[in-house]
Parts: C-alpha cells; structure tokens; sequence
C-alpha cells in the first residue's frame, strides 16, 4: 500500500512541474508575440522614411574649441570682421566638424551685425 501511495504522490509531482514548464512556455510565447505585435504596430506608425543608423559625431579637437570659443568671444565684444575671420579659419581647417554648423551660423549672424554697423 505504502509503494502504491509513493508511485502517486511521485506521479502528481511528475504532472504539476509538466504543467508549469507548459505554462511557462506558453507564456514566453504569448510575451514573444505580444512584442513583435507591437514592433509591428510601432514600424507602421511610424513615418515610412528609411531606418538610418546614427553615427556619434566625430569628438572635437581641442583647437576646434578654442577657435569657436575666441570667434565667440570676438562677436560679444563687437567685433564682428575679426569673429568672422576666426569662424572661416574653423571652417576652412575643419570643414566636417561638429561645430561646422554652428559656425556656419554664427557667421551669418555676425555678417548682419557687420551690415548693420
């Protein structure tokens, strides 16, 4: 009687871990297309224009900084022709920096200033 109790109470245990590895896998499947349901939808809300990896913009040299701060500090103390001279030197050294924008801009700005002045 006491082998017949065992073999049951083994093949219970035997059952309830089948039935959680079950449930568990079943839920990992309904997790895993759950997010693809929503990488889907996210893919088709989003603008139809082409995935493009960012690349992180080349790191600044150091004379690059110094160039644009000194350009700065030139336009602030009102002296537009020298700022623009310093921003074309950073320009021409460095043509695809970071900062080429921003001194790009710059020089518009200060080129009004000299207008105006």
């Amino acid at each position: 009687m006491k082998a017949v109790f065992w073999v049951v109470i083994i093949a219970a245990l035997a059952g309830l871990v089948w039935g959680l590895a079950r449930w568990r896998r079943q839920w990992r499947e309904r997790q895993q297309a759950a997010e693809a349901r929503m990488a889907s939808f996210i893919a088709q809300a989003s603008p139809s224009a082409p995935m493009v990896e960012s690349t992180p913009p080349p790191p600044v040299a150091p004379q690059e900084r110094l160039l644009l701060d000194a350009a700065a500090k030139a336009g602030e103390a009102g002296e537009p022709a020298l700022s623009i001279q310093l921003y074309a030197k950073l320009l021409a050294r460095y043509p695809h920096s970071a900062l080429a924008t921003q001194a790009r801009a710059a020089v518009e700005a200060q080129k009004k200033k000299l207008v105006q002045a």
